[in-house]
């Protein structure tokens, strides 16, 4: 009898935790998802609470692996909400506070004062993006202006920062990986998009501590391997990237020229172009699609950030 040999994909969403398991010809034998908690404690707020994206991320992990023999998982794939930031513990693993949504707007002001003072264009120059609170530069400011001591926390090593599969990394390695991968970081207002290292002038203009930040790795490549409580250990933690570069990905838009379109609690368009960086004449996004060896490809993305969520409303 062939052994049985799967892939784990964890979808990581802004409503839900998804899990399922690939056979290698690519076809789902089994997927388990979790709805959690969606926080508004002001207008224009939105949060999450870090440690239930992870236990919802792990129920379902848990449910889809079952009987299943650990053995037959080769590899784990991480795709996720994207901007969404987190701040935790470097020793404890704790969360310093909710998770800022890629939705909340807190930071309006923050974006409107650089504006103001003439950063919009380097801003879009190394970034590709524009300034607004939907990125993560400024969520990770307010975290860190709002909690007393973290800034200098944060420049002793003691604090870390990430979006959400950063966060997911470092629970299923137990703490011993601290990275993201380009398609992430180059949602933050921090990565310059054309070397693809976080921006020391940019996190200056932030005051955004470096030692806090996580190394950007490729989008496929072993990243670590689990060592968390309640799974098989040892396996290879081997893909990641943000949502929506994963499904333009996964719809296998690999030409420059290809578009895909999804539709989720946002709509997003994602245009590829290759390894050539286009600049927008109407606002769109230039954003990493994805680093595979240490090569880096781009896309043009639009957003609509209400689509599916107006429907759960």
């Amino acid at each position: 009898m062939k052994k049985e040999s799967l892939i784990l994909a964890l979808d990581q969403g802004t409503t839900s935790s998804r899990a399922i398991l690939f056979d290698h010809e690519g076809q789902p034998v089994q997927q388990a998802q979790q709805e959690f908690s969606q926080n508004f404690p002001r207008p224009g707020w939105v949060e999450h609470d870090p440690e239930e994206i992870w236990n919802s991320q792990l129920e379902v992990m848990r449910e889809v692996l079952g009987t299943r023999n650990e053995a037959a998982v080769e590899a784990i794939g991480i795709t996720n909400q994207r901007e969404t930031t987190l701040v935790w513990e470097r020793e404890s693993g704790q969360p310093l506070g909710p998770a800022i949504v890629w939705q909340d707007r807190r930071t309006a002001a923050h974006c409107r004062k650089m504006k103001e003072d003439g950063l919009a264009d380097l801003f879009r120059e190394r970034t590709g993006l524009i300034l607004d609170p939907y990125f993560s530069g400024t969520k990770l400011a307010w975290i860190l202006d709002h909690h007393e001591g973290a800034r200098d926390r944060a420049r002793r090593g003691e604090l870390l920062f990430g979006t959400v599969d950063t966060w997911l990394l470092w629970k299923l390695t137990g703490g011993r990986v601290h990275a993201t991968d380009a398609s992430n970081a180059s949602r933050t207002l921090m990565m310059n998009i054309g070397s693809g290292v976080w921006d020391d002038e940019l996190l200056e203009i932030l005051d955004i501590p470096k030692a806090m930040l996580p190394e950007i790795r490729n989008s496929s490549e072993v990243l670590g391997k689990t060592q968390a409580e309640g799974i098989p250990a040892g396996i290879p933690v081997s893909g990641m990237a943000g949502d929506q570069q994963a499904a333009l990905f996964g719809q296998a838009c690999f030409t420059p020229g290809m578009v895909k379109n999804t539709y989720g609690t946002g709509c997003f368009t994602l245009v590829q172009t290759g390894a050539k960086r286009i600049e927008s004449r109407s606002r769109l996004l230039t954003t990493v699609a994805w680093k595979i060896n240490d090569q880096t490809e781009y896309a043009l993305e639009g957003s609509v950030f209400v689509a599916g969520a107006v429907i759960q409303w």
